[in-house]
């Protein structure tokens, strides 16, 4: 998701990366957008090349193949038609993308009968282009409003003409307000949610969006070690946003990440306080990229410099908890049951009672979404499937003194569970 995180670290990185002159780079030609000659970089990430092979966009066979499953669970829950709007659920079942606006564009999945987009007039050709394109390209009808008319009469319009005179309409969990209230007052129709067809279709990957994910995490984990390699005392935030931002953009992809210095880094999610690194601080950074719609979502906690004994220890116990989650995974066991193996470990080491220094869940899922369910969290009694993919990110946070989290993902298999990225070694050896 585009969470506070994504939004501090691209804030940032704006001024930095003009400061750094870490613009675009083209690794065939040595210059970024600019004409800043690579040789002018950092060595570590002069040495970034594209990861772009063997990557494989989702395709037009397997969007066709979730419209079906999400057919089936229409039906097994007495759903008639599925809403979407713009978002990674829209992207996910049609291929389309779309931003959010007061004008509804919005794709309709009948549980039969052809799909059906009601588009703004003057977007129809745009909506239509992306059309052409998914599971949707000569087997869907576009009723297309003007400025002056009601869009809600053309849904009416295309219900009615799939039988759906009175009917359940189940609408994706982020879609606005406005548009679900809209079509609430149709008569006969009624508005459910749809998070159990749309998560129902997206919680499990299969191996094609888990090797996605997986790639992912090789890029910024990479990316990581580049930016920690250029990283300097001196440096402020946005000096690292810019490092991170510019070896994601030389291994071929949009990435970033935020960056806490000492006291701040017990703040789970950061501050907008103004930071400069200095040596024997603790940094905390956190983010991530996409790669083909598919997140990846990184945490590494380092010493530049030399970590005290102190940060030693605690870096310990949080190395141990992050095992103990990833131990307890396996399929058949509920999510709660993962945090609790990873919170026991950081209260038993003195950090407790329960959420005092560990002040968040374990794990939240992934997929197209930064966080997605299900979620690693107490109280979540949802049983692991082989195919979920979660965050793996217990937490140490003690505050005015410093946090350590370590954050990699993990998919659930038929056995257990498996990290994408290897574990963080140390503090004076992240990577």
């Amino acid at each position: 998701m585009r969470d506070r995180r994504h939004f501090l670290a691209t804030a940032t990185t704006i001024g930095a990366a003009v400061a750094l002159g870490a613009r675009t780079s083209d690794a065939q030609s040595g210059h970024d957008d600019s004409g800043q000659s690579a040789t002018d970089l950092p060595p570590a990430m002069r040495a970034l090349t594209p990861m772009k092979d063997g990557v494989v966009p989702i395709s037009v066979a397997e969007r066709q193949g979730r419209l079906e499953k999400a057919r089936r669970l229409m039906r097994e829950q007495g759903v008639d038609a599925l809403m979407l709007t713009g978002g990674t659920s829209m992207v996910y079942f049609t291929g389309i993308g779309w931003g959010i606006s007061e004008r509804i564009l919005a794709a309709f999945i009948p549980v039969n009968g052809r799909p059906f987009l009601v588009t703004p007039k003057f977007e129809e050709e745009r909506a239509m282009e992306q059309v052409a394109l998914g599971p949707m390209a000569g087997g869907a009808d576009v009723y297309a409003w003007e400025e002056s008319e009601d869009p809600y009469a053309l849904i009416a319009n295309g219900l009615r003409s799939r039988g759906l005179v009175a009917a359940t309409i189940a609408v994706e969990e982020t879609v606005r307000w406005q548009f679900s209230n809209g079509v609430s007052k149709l008569p006969a129709m009624r508005v459910t949610d749809g998070t159990p067809i749309t998560a129902g279709c997206r919680m499990v990957k299969d191996a094609h969006e888990v090797a996605l994910m997986r790639h992912a995490c090789a890029v910024t984990l990479r990316a990581y070690e580049a930016a920690y390699k250029s990283l300097k005392a001196g440096m402020t935030q946005s000096d690292f946003a810019a490092l991170v931002s510019l070896a994601h953009t030389r291994l071929g992809y949009s990435g970033s990440a935020g960056l806490q210095v000492g006291k701040y880094s017990a703040l789970p999610h950061g501050s907008a306080t103004p930071q400069v690194v200095s040596e024997g601080s603790i940094l905390l950074m956190d983010g991530g990229c996409k790669v083909e719609g598919y997140s990846s979502d990184i945490s590494r906690t380092f010493v530049l410099g030399k970590a005290t004994q102190r940060m030693k220890d605690v870096f310990e116990i949080e190395h141990r908890a992050q095992r103990a989650a990833l131990a307890a995974a396996r399929p058949g066991l509920a999510c709660e049951a993962v945090d609790a193996a990873a919170r026991k470990v950081i209260v038993d080491a003195g950090f407790g009672p329960d959420y005092k220094y560990f002040s968040h869940r374990v794990g939240h899922g992934m997929g197209m979404d930064g966080h997605e369910w299900p979620y690693l969290v107490r109280g979540n009694k949802r049983l692991l499937e082989p195919g979920m993919v979660f965050s793996d990110e217990p937490g140490i946070y003690i505050p005015g003194e410093f946090g350590i989290r370590l954050e990699d993902d993990m998919v659930i298999t038929e056995s257990g569970a498996e990290l994408f990225t290897p574990q963080s070694e140390s503090l004076e050896k992240p990577f």
